[in-house]
Formats: structure tokens, sequence, C-alpha cells
């Protein structure tokens, strides 16, 4: 009896919480609210790259996660009003005949942010992690070999003052169906249809054990994994926006106009349990 009395009482506590969710996502429906949230929130980010221009700062931000996640989406919100002179987005296309020959990182440590700069990655030195031993775009040597470099590679960035924040969109196996076929069926997102995508459904466990291996091996205490669940993009967007501000102290920020604590039902430190979210 108290076996089945505890199972209900669980169970009770999980649609509770899944309604909460489902209420806070309802939210973000309303487009004059969703857009006045998003534009006090973008001021904030002026305000953010000013004190990062003022202070001589370098900021490196990765948005990782699969393939229609809504990465991209976010990080145009992110920079829409931001100086373009103190800002760049990095997104690589595949390694070139030199590059293949280089060290796996060094690419990516020619983009890192220089004084007082923010740089948004729209993926990253992460691909290795994840993408490229799912797609069988490297060895097992060479995943073998970033998973090792990978930690010490980011120590060292964090004790040379880098401020890195890791991003991690999550998107469920049938809403990346329904923005694939989005995708294919509308002519302006064609040129986001790539034979990775084509693959990413039937990979899909693939990815989850690479992402987990991923979480497991390189969420440390100097650079941790931050989930964002990505089902709603519109309340993606806002609560990764609210996190960065909420984990920066800029000049001015106590004068924001806005919530700047990140409802944790969206956005959350990774932990164990969340290995179960895609």
């Amino acid at each position: 009896m108290g076996n089945t009395a505890e199972k209900e009482t669980t169970l009770k506590i999980a649609d509770l919480s899944s309604e909460i969710e489902d209420n806070q996502l309802s939210l973000w429906e309303d487009k004059a609210r969703y857009n006045d949230e998003l534009r006090k929130l973008q001021a904030e980010m002026v305000k953010l790259q000013q004190w990062v221009q003022k202070e001589n700062l370098r900021i490196a931000i990765l948005f990782e996660g699969r393939d229609a996640s809504g990465k991209g989406g976010a990080i145009k919100r992110y920079t829409e009003f931001l100086n373009p002179r103190a800002m760049r987005v990095v997104a690589l296309p595949k390694p070139n005949e030199i590059e293949k020959g280089q060290w796996y990182f060094q690419r990516y440590v020619n983009q890192l942010p220089n004084a007082g700069e923010m740089v948004f990655f729209d993926r990253s030195w992460y691909n290795r992690a994840v993408v490229e031993p799912v797609n069988g775009f490297c060895t097992s040597k060479q995943y073998k070999q970033f998973m090792r470099q990978v930690p010490e590679f980011e120590n060292m960035l964090y004790e040379d003052g880098i401020i890195l924040i890791k991003f991690w969109f999550s998107v469920s196996k049938e809403i990346q169906l329904t923005r694939f076929k989005a995708r294919v069926e509308n002519p302006l997102k064609y040129w986001k249809h790539s034979d990775v995508d084509s693959q990413a459904q039937e990979l899909w466990d693939q990815y989850t054990k690479y992402k987990i291996r991923m979480f497991s091996k390189t969420h440390t205490t100097f650079s941790p994994w931050i989930i964002v669940k990505g089902n709603n993009k519109k309340a993606a967007r806002i609560e990764s926006i609210r996190y960065l501000l909420s984990h920066l102290d800029y000049k001015g920020k106590e004068d924001a106009t806005v919530s700047l604590s990140p409802d944790p039902n969206i956005v959350m430190r990774y932990h164990r349990s969340a290995d179960n979210i895609d």
C-alpha cells in the first residue's frame, strides 16, 4: 500500500510540474508580451556590452545542441542591437585541408574574443564531442584525444580571464522533425537543411549517447553546462538571455526594468537527471 501511495504522489508531483511548465511556456504565446520582454532584455544586453568594452573583458558564449534546437534564432535575438564592432558571431564551416593538419583547437583559438569583445559561437569545438563521432567525421583516436584535452583547454581559458558560457539547447525528437519539415517546405529556410539534418532522426540515440558522455566529461566547476529547454523557441530565447544577464555583474544591472531571474523550468545548470533531457 505504501509503495502504491508513494507512486501516486510522485505522479501527481510530476503532473503538477508539467502543468506549471506548460503555463510558463504559454505566457510567451502573447506576441506583444513576448516582444516587450525581449526588447527590455535586449536593452540590458546593450548595457552589458558597454560594460564589457569599458572593462576590456572577453566573453565567449557557446551555443550547442541538436540540429533545429533554436540556436541560430537565439543568437539573432542576443545580438540584434549590439554594436557589431565589439561582437562577433562565429559559425565555422568544415575544416579545409590545412586546418585538418593543425591542432584541433587551433582554428577556434583564432576566433576567441579580444579585449572588450563578446563572441557568440554557433557551434564550437564541441562539434568533435557529438556531431563528428556520430557522423563518422573523426576517428576514435581523435575523439578520445579531444575528450582528454577539452577540460584542460577550457581551464586555460578560465585562468587567462576569458568568461566562457556553455549553452546546450535541447529539443524533443518530435519537435525536431516538425522543424526539419518546415525547413524543407519553406524556400526562405531551405538553406538551413543539410545532409547531417537528414540523418539526425535516424541517429537520435547515437546523438544521445555522445551528448551524455560529453556532459559527464566536460561539465566542470569552472566551465559548467547550462541546459536550455528549446521546444518553445520564444521561452528559450527569453530565459537564456535572462541567464546570461543574471550571471554577470555589469554596470547598470540594478536599474533593469525587467526580471533577470531565469525560469528554472527552462534554464538549469547540468546535473545527472538532465541526461533525460534531449
